[in-house]
């Protein structure tokens, strides 16, 4: 019973520590490829509360089985990126990349890359990136760092593509 002045009390969120469902998750997905056939079929009913396809093979089953355990354990989709994906698997193979939005790394993204063997990681705030814990105005001049050449930082970090070459003649 609730007097005058009492606000309800909600229920705690739940909260999720990713770092660990993520060690957990990696080693059930790595499990994976150590089943036996039969048993990878037993494991495709489970989490998918029917029998697998007799045509579907190995890798696809164990493919679509680590991203459900993904889905369950990370989330899913946005209903944006569902819409997207749609939108490219309906139209013709050349109009898709058309329909693709630019890459674009908002704030808080963390962009990896290796070069030469050495590993990366740059993480974008709003007006500039972090990089081995400085800050630099664009990515153009963390891959200019890397690499000690000039670069296109989006298209060294993946978030452009190499333009066409034109053909002459």
């Amino acid at each position: 019973m609730l007097w005058n002045n009492q606000v309800p009390r909600r229920a705690p969120k739940k909260t999720i520590d990713v770092g660990q469902d993520s060690d957990h998750l990696a080693r059930e997905i790595a499990h994976l490829m150590e089943l036996v056939d039969a048993t990878l079929k037993q494991r495709w009913t489970t989490v998918f509360k029917a029998d697998p396809s007799p045509h579907f093979g190995r890798l696809l089953m164990i493919r679509s089985i680590a991203y459900r355990l993904q889905e369950r354990t990370l989330g899913c989709l946005k209903k944006s990126a569902e819409r997207l994906l749609d939108q490219i698997s309906d139209a013709p193979a050349e109009d898709a990349l058309k329909r693709l939005p630019k890459a674009r790394a908002s704030a808080g993204t963390v962009l990896i890359r290796e070069w030469r063997g050495v590993r990366h990681r740059v993480t974008v705030l709003d007006h500039e990136v972090v990089y081995r814990g400085q800050r630099y105005k664009s990515l153009s001049e963390v891959a200019r760092l890397i690499t000690g050449t000039r670069w296109s930082g989006p298209l060294f970090f993946g978030l452009r593509r190499r333009p066409k070459e034109v053909v002459n003649g």
